[in-house]
């Protein structure tokens, strides 16, 4: 080996060795952190792209069950159309019960189209919480008007829970007349062959409770359109395709069913629920459990949405969500791959191209709006989504924010009373502050806990 001066000394080899030795420790070490930074940053983006794959699938999971749905809706609606004339002899003898407490818009119009019905035999039985209760005086004015009907008006039901709907279906039932009981809430409007059309499923000792699906009605103002999109485009395909899974329904829309004294009390009768949140689907739900059939009526019912704010509606939108997620928990996160509108926002963000992302965004408007259309439209019959059907990517965007916030929340308010739903059970709380509801006159405000409940539609 030559040294530094052209000599092959040993003594002068050595610095040499240890310069060209230390030269490539240093380079193994400095490429030793260059290679440990790119396997970290190969590692980070595999799971970047894991994370965007996983979103960019689970993004078509809304788009899977619009399709079921629109599937499910289809068949639904076209039995419905090719199902034989009602057996015109059947036509038991009914009591009409109607827990009312305030007014809502239209009531008179509302309480005597059940006045009008074309049936032979049955009865009309109101309740109200106080004979002050706005709502009695026309009661009154219906049995004036229509002398040939027998109605009649309880008032101040005894308390038998925290639900005061509940209350007041305890005492109806037990002063009800007849076995076979239709119950339906103040804001519902009907047909004069609707009561004909309700009791025809049970000349099937099968059939334990029938309820029915409706077609909105809407106010004036912009709050009211987006609710009364709810059912009719969204909630009445979730309840058919939830039908279609569980081979039968179970669950009811407390706005309108009808079931038999005798298989109320079997369940216990209402008495059992009387503190729970969603009496409907408690119903509904004991009902199935004793292996009766839950029935759709095959026509429909009108249902009259008040004038209200944005607040309001959300209110109520939250609400029903708080009560599902009590009822139906892993229903309640199963809608999480429903809501097509924050799913295809996410996948549009996230997609690797501008072509990708914009065909998510098409997927959800164009499957969303024929689930809307074939459900509320082709199905139902419902003008007031056949007017407003541009407004469903909005009205998901208002219920996917209730959704989200009812998964921090237990707590729900109504007309200055608050509760805690526990376990699909309502537990009142202290009052905050006692506010005048702004559907009871001037002044007025509610007596009890039980009256809130009264109010609490879980299916809308």
């Amino acid at each position: 080996m030559l040294t530094a001066n052209g000599s092959g000394g040993p003594s002068e080899t050595v610095p040499v060795i240890g310069a060209l030795t230390r030269r490539l420790t240093a380079v193994r070490w400095t490429g030793g952190l260059a290679s440990d930074w790119c396997d970290d940053a190969q590692g980070e983006n595999i799971m970047v792209h894991l994370l965007r794959s996983t979103i960019l699938i689970l993004a078509i999971a809304p788009f899977v069950y619009y399709v079921l749905a629109i599937y499910c809706a289809l068949r639904h609606f076209r039995a419905v159309r090719k199902t034989l004339p009602l057996n015109a002899s059947f036509t038991p003898a009914v009591s009409i019960l109607k827990p009312v407490r305030g007014l809502d818009r239209e009531a008179y119009e509302n309480f005597a189209s059940f006045c009008r019905l074309d049936y032979p035999e049955y009865e009309i039985i109101f309740a109200v919480p106080t004979r002050e209760d706005p709502a009695t005086p026309i009661v009154e004015k219906l049995q004036r008007d229509f002398p040939e009907r027998q109605i009649r008006l309880l008032i101040k039901p005894p308390q038998v829970g925290t639900n005061g709907k509940v209350n007041k279906l305890c005492h109806l039932t037990q002063e009800a007349k007849h076995d076979l009981l239709v119950i339906s809430d103040s804001d519902v409007r009907v047909e004069p062959d609707c009561l004909r059309e309700m009791v025809a499923p049970f000349s099937q000792s099968k059939v334990g409770l029938v309820t029915a699906l409706f077609r909105g009605m809407p106010g004036r103002s912009f709050a009211s359109a987006l609710d009364a999109l709810g059912v009719p485009s969204d909630s009445a395909a979730g309840a058919l395709v939830a039908r279609k899974l569980e081979g039968n329904m179970r669950f009811a829309f407390g706005w309108m069913l009808a079931i038999r004294k005798s298989h109320l009390y079997e369940v216990g009768g209402f008495e059992a629920i009387a503190n729970h949140h969603s009496d409907d689907f408690e119903i509904g739900r004991r009902i199935a459990s004793r292996g009766y059939r839950v029935e759709l009526m095959r026509k429909y019912v009108w249902m009259v949405f008040p004038e209200e704010t944005i607040g309001q509606f959300m209110e109520h939108e939250i609400r029903w969500s708080v009560g599902l997620r009590n009822v139906r928990r892993l229903g309640y996160y199963g809608l999480a791959f429903t809501f097509g509108l924050p799913w295809a926002i996410l996948a549009s963000l996230l997609a690797p191209s501008n072509a990708i992302g914009l065909a998510y965004l098409l997927g959800y408007f164009l499957l969303r709006l024929a689930m809307a259309w074939t459900v509320g439209v082709y199905g139902l019959g419902d003008p007031a989504t056949r007017k407003n059907i541009w407004l469903v990517p909005l009205r998901d965007a208002f219920s996917f924010g209730a959704w989200t916030a009812a998964i921090v929340s237990d707590q729900i308010c109504w007309r200055g009373l608050r509760y805690r739903v526990k376990d699909g059970l309502l537990i009142p709380l202290p009052l905050v502050g006692r506010v005048p509801s702004p559907e009871l006159p001037k002044g007025r405000i509610p007596e009890s806990a039980g009256d809130l409940a009264a109010n609490i539609h879980t299916a809308r």
